[in-house]
């Protein structure tokens, strides 16, 4: 089984996760410190601690309704509960007893989880995984109310950084990307996530 590991920027009390929007609900968030409308409370929001997976998932920014690159600093243990409640997208075995089990799990998912290959600043794929975690309407609203700590727009670092790559300077660009080390989860939560690598409390 391939590595999977959450890789982000974190503190004691907080961690980084990425989303990108259009201006019509980044500047609104950014502006209120929260997301307002018109972000709905009525549909999945996906969270990616990963800066380089939002950048291929949004084409540094270049993706249309993607243009606002968004930093959103929230609660660990607002993460934590989302994982904690988590169902993968695909079935493991081992995580769940059988293929009909992990099914009635994911559609009655409040969080769902995706492991895809993580990139390098090249956008190239690599052989360990980083995660996207899906927020469904029934805690979405704790994440806008209660886990969000701030919200930043860090457009400018990322057209800055294209632009780098764009010249010919992949390399001053990696100098600028956030530092993003492996976060801890303890084992229950790990396990539940299908990972192999960089437990706690086993």
């Amino acid at each position: 089984m391939e590595e999977r590991a959450i890789r982000a920027l974190y503190d004691d009390a907080t961690i980084t996760v990425y989303q990108a929007y259009g201006e019509e609900i980044a500047r609104p968030a950014v502006g209120h410190g929260r997301f307002v409308p018109p972000f709905s409370l009525n549909r999945m929001t996906w969270i990616k601690p990963s800066f380089l997976w939002m950048m291929e998932r949004s084409n540094w920014g270049q993706k249309p309704g993607q243009e606002c690159v968004l930093a959103i600093r929230i609660k660990r243990a607002g993460l934590e509960e989302a994982l904690a409640r988590a169902v993968l997208t695909s079935f493991y075995p081992g995580v769940y007893r059988d293929y009909d089990d992990w099914r009635r799990q994911l559609e009655a998912a409040a969080v769902r989880v995706q492991w895809d290959p993580e990139r390098t600043i090249s956008g190239k794929s690599l052989a360990h995984k980083s995660i996207q975690v899906g927020l469904s309407r029934h805690i979405i609203g704790a994440y806008v109310d209660e886990w969000t700590v701030e919200i930043r727009d860090v457009t400018p670092l990322v057209r800055k950084l294209y632009a780098l790559i764009q010249s010919g300077h992949a390399d001053r660009a990696k100098e600028l990307l956030p530092r993003e080390r492996v976060y801890p989860l303890q084992a229950p939560i790990a396990r539940r996530l299908g990972m192999m690598v960089s437990l706690t409390g086993t």
